[in-house]
């Protein structure tokens, strides 16, 4: 999808130079991949303490017990 953006230079080129990414839009790419994965983490991390799993690996892996 084609956009037009005003984005500040300065820091486009210095995303590209810390990262090493050779276009704008692969930096855009990159950096809206990053924003996207860290809220997920962020979302997942506040269910900690939440959710209670209770598993027994042993039985989950067909395991028997009494070794």
């Amino acid at each position: 999808m084609r956009t037009t953006l005003d984005l500040n230079e300065v820091l486009i080129d210095e995303a590209m130079k810390i990262t090493g990414e050779k276009t704008k839009t692969s930096i855009i790419h990159r950096a809206l991949n990053d924003l996207v994965r860290r809220e997920k983490t962020l979302k997942l991390l506040d269910f900690a303490g939440k959710v209670d799993i209770s598993l027994d690996l042993d039985i989950s892996r067909g395991r028997n017990s009494k070794w």
